[in-house]
């Protein structure tokens, strides 16, 4: 199956599927001599895997991570790193009933129509559960980034459903995103957003909402002229993501709505003699390429589609039939996304790190 590999420089390859044996990544183009451990990945990974809380899907897997390759005495050595992380608490049986039909809103549909055959056992490569490996590789791309540039990945859960917080980005810390199960910053929001779960979880339905994705200190001049500009780069990045229905840069929609003299982000000269934007209405990027401000995006998630309430689909037979769907699945996919954003974030940042420097030696 192609697609299944994502960057240039720092690329990364992911496979493994929900219910098979385990879940992993190669990275390949990844610098030696990054001190890297499993339990700094581990970190990382302990906010994605399931079961962390009551509004989380009770699927019990660790996620533990074990570093098979590319590194030796803590350090990574040039050459390709596979992470690996096994695959324990499996129901297949769960899923028997879903052999022969089509989930609404689900890949089943389309899987069967492609490749003539699917893994229906949860869902195989469709499964979010495929976004550990992401998470594993972007761990190493984080580490790598802060130390050597200071850059923060700061992605936090924006809105649920109707309730959303207007917290301003730029206060935002990563103790304040982890303060709570709902991995919002504004913790009175917060709980109103875990009760909004909640009655949807006990309902049998789901419910999405919108993560806001923030880098902090990107230095001047990463991205490249047109097809491959920051903000492009990052919306292939996060619609890449299972649920992802919508991506939106900077000021966004919103700024359609202003005029041109209100839009544009005035230079000036810091007391330090850097160059600065008065506002940050494009985004952090200009002409796709960073301009040292906070780089800013919002992106849309989905409900769940595996739901428990009683929908209409059809079977491989064309037959119309009721269904009633089982098994262990999120009610909000946002809280445990937010590593998600984060990694996917951190990977593409990397990967134009690696080709700046690359291009201008």
């Amino acid at each position: 199956m192609a697609g299944n590999t994502f960057g240039q420089l720092f690329r990364i390859t992911t496979f493994g599927e929900s219910h098979g044996g385990a879940v992993g990544v190669v990275i390949d183009g990844c610098p030696p001599n990054i001190a890297i451990t499993e339990e700094e990945i581990q970190k990382d990974m302990d906010r994605r895997k399931p079961g962390q809380s009551a509004i989380t899907t009770p699927r019990k897997e660790q996620d533990t991570i074990h570093i098979l390759s590319g590194v030796i005495d803590g350090k990574t050595t040039g050459t390709p790193i596979l992470l690996l992380a096994n695959n324990n608490d499996v129901k297949s049986e769960d899923y028997t009933h879903l052999k022969d039909l089509y989930r609404p809103g689900h890949a089943d549909y389309t899987f069967q129509a492609k490749y003539g055959i699917r893994d229906y056992k949860g869902s195989g490569r469709a499964s979010a559960r495929e976004t550990l490996a992401r998470v594993a590789a972007g761990a190493i791309a984080k580490k790598y980034l802060k130390e050597k540039l200071g850059i923060e990945f700061l992605s936090y859960v924006e809105r649920v459903g109707e309730i959303k917080t207007s917290i301003d980005f730029e206060t935002v810390t990563m103790k304040q995103i982890e303060s709570n199960i709902v991995r919002c910053p504004d913790e009175k929001i917060a709980q109103q957003m875990i009760k909004l779960i909640e009655e949807v979880r006990d309902d049998g339905d789901s419910i999405g909402g919108v993560i806001r994705g923030v880098i902090k200190h990107v230095p001047v001049g990463l991205g490249e002229p047109v097809f491959d500009k920051i903000p492009a780069d990052l919306a292939k990045a996060m619609m890449s993501i299972n649920a992802t229905k919508g991506f939106e840069f900077g000021s966004g929609f919103e700024g359609t709505k202003l005029r041109g003299s209100q839009h544009n982000d005035e230079f000036y000269t810091d007391e330090n003699n850097i160059i600065k934007t008065k506002t940050n209405y494009a985004g952090g990027t200009l002409g796709g390429i960073s301009n040292g401000q906070t780089i800013y995006f919002r992106v849309a998630f989905k409900p769940v589609s595996t739901i428990k309430k009683k929908q209409k689909t059809v079977n491989k037979q064309k037959e119309s039939i009721d269904l009633e769907a089982v098994g262990r699945h999120d009610p909000c996919v946002l809280p445990r996304a937010v590593p998600i954003v984060d990694a996917m974030a951190a990977l593409t940042i990397m990967d134009h790190y690696l080709r700046h420097k690359a291009q201008n030696l």
